[in-house]
């Protein structure tokens, strides 16, 4: 029972340095049931898009429900998204390639499974494109969801734009 308690607490430090591509402010949590699950909602701000907020809604399970359904270490990965122009929108460098880019990440288990928020720009129609879905290393899932920001008017700045 050590070493799983060491490995544990190995795992939980290193986890503490890796650098996400943003960071998520909550701004509500919403009990679901009796037993501690939560929706836990956040905003996310672009780091490279400035006047762009995303809303990540995600399931936090709690102490009881983990101990009834014996996955102590992982959360349910459905989330939503919605995204808005909260300000003048500039846009930094992003990538353009039909792939997109990561933007957010939110661990769902101890190693294996995150929530992860891509961006990718839809040139033709002048639109960003926010896409929540579940990263996993295996049995990956087709839960995810979509949120679009047009980019027209004034408001709009392109820093690097090729």
């Amino acid at each position: 029972m050590r070493f799983v308690s060491r490995i544990l607490t190995a795992s939980l430090f290193a986890s503490a340095f890796v650098v996400m591509p943003a960071s998520a402010e909550k701004v509500g949590e919403v009990g679901v049931d009796w037993l501690g699950n939560d929706i836990i909602v956040e905003a996310i701000h672009d780091p490279e898009v400035e006047g762009v907020t995303c809303h990540v809604t995600y399931f936090d399970r709690g102490v009881i429900d983990r101990l009834q359904k014996g996955n102590w270490f992982e959360d349910p990965s459905n989330s939503a998204i919605a995204c808005q122009q909260t300000g003048p929108i500039v846009i930094g460098d992003i990538d353009l390639g039909e792939g997109g880019e990561e933007v957010f990440k939110q661990r769902q288990s101890l190693i294996w499974k995150s929530v992860v928020v891509k961006r990718i720009y839809d040139e033709k129609n002048n639109t960003l494109i926010y896409l929540s879905h579940s990263r996993q290393v295996q049995d990956g899932s087709a839960k995810m969801a979509i949120s679009t920001v047009p980019l027209y008017g004034q408001d709009v700045t392109w820093k690097n734009k090729k």
